[in-house]
């Protein structure tokens, strides 16, 4: 049993983990990283991770441990449930991107029905019903999923070995906004971001698959890269068709072979948080760029500011595309 389990969070090691949920960290001496703590509020990064031992520790709240530990405190998951959530996915691939692509239309029907949802699209400046269409952006409200799918006959182990359904037999996203994500086979995954006080970023099990709606810009000869799928939204909306997303600051190697395919100029519009870990993995990344031979730039947004705040706020076209021609190498 202690070998299985140490197999397992080999497989999947924590800083992979937390990267692929939005966690932002940077780099700190030799062998640790640092950022916001996602198990508490916090303004000062105070949350280390070592991915030698593959272990954490947060100075704010003090809780510290494995990838298993960080399941148990964040998902709220007991142990035994912990390691059935990253138990291998064993469904097949045909067959899961269909049934994921029956969750995506049953959440967008879900999004008419809940007026709170619509209000945070708002909020978060996305409001072109079109755009929202096109996206297939729905809502999932919580206690709905679980009993339409078993209605359609779907097994709930093979719901549970998709994540669908958590180990407590509930649905796994609550009170999200949800957006498929595509490839040319159809729907890989789903991305919920919460609209309550729960953790902000939740996937799927599974990879996130390659940049967002790659399919439209693969032939641009400009490109604008922007970390979150709001940033992609709102840009979208204000006009700016040559947009894709890395949904998160980490760059797969999907994401870079699909960038570095073709000759083009990518402009790298992460961040500017407090502590710069935005601004840091876009030097990073314009470095691994120039170093395949394609042009990079980093468009810089007022501090403190992503593109969807920077819309939200008061932001519009023309001055994005200032910053645009602003933009430094």
């Amino acid at each position: 049993m202690g070998e299985d389990i140490e197999r397992l969070k080999r497989r999947t090691p924590l800083l992979d983990y937390l990267r692929q949920h939005n966690w932002a960290g940077r780099p700190v001496g030799r062998f640790e990283y640092v950022g916001l703590c996602p198990l508490h509020k916090e303004s000062q990064p105070s949350f280390y991770v070592n991915p030698g031992k593959n272990v954490f520790y947060c100075h704010g709240c003090g809780q510290g441990g494995d990838l298993i530990r960080f399941l148990q405190l964040s998902r709220g998951l007991s142990f035994r449930q912990s390691l059935d959530s990253l138990d291998p996915e064993i469904v097949p691939e045909a067959d899961s991107s269909s049934l994921l692509e029956r969750v995506a239309a049953f959440y967008q029907q879900q999004l008419d029905l809940c007026p709170e949802a619509i209000r945070y699209l708002h909020r978060r400046g996305v409001h072109d019903p079109v755009l929202i269409r096109e996206l297939r952006v729905g809502y999932a409200p919580g206690g709905t999923l679980r009993q339409y799918l078993t209605a359609q006959g779907y097994r709930f182990d093979v719901l549970r070995k998709l994540g669908l359904i958590n180990a407590r037999g509930t649905d796994a996203f609550y009170q999200r906004i949800v957006f498929p994500l595509h490839r040319e086979k159809g729907v890989v995954n789903l991305y919920g971001r919460s609209i309550g006080s729960a953790f902000a970023h939740r996937f799927l099990p599974g990879g996130k698959g390659g940049l967002y709606a790659w399919e439209k810009v693969r032939n641009c000869s400009e490109v604008i890269l922007v970390e979150g799928l709001f940033d992609y939204a709102v840009l979208r909306q204000a006009g700016f068709h040559n947009v894709t997303c890395s949904l998160g600051t980490h760059i797969n190697a999907d994401q870079l072979r699909q960038l570095c395919k073709g000759k083009r100029t990518v402009y790298i519009t992460f961040d500017v948080d407090p502590n710069q870990s935005g601004q840091q993995a876009a030097e990073q990344l314009a470095r691994r760029l120039v170093a395949h031979g394609i042009s990079a730039c980093r468009v810089l947004l007022p501090e403190g500011h992503d593109p969807n705040s920077f819309f939200v706020q008061g932001g519009d076209a023309h001055q994005f595309q200032t910053l645009l021609e602003a933009a430094q190498p």
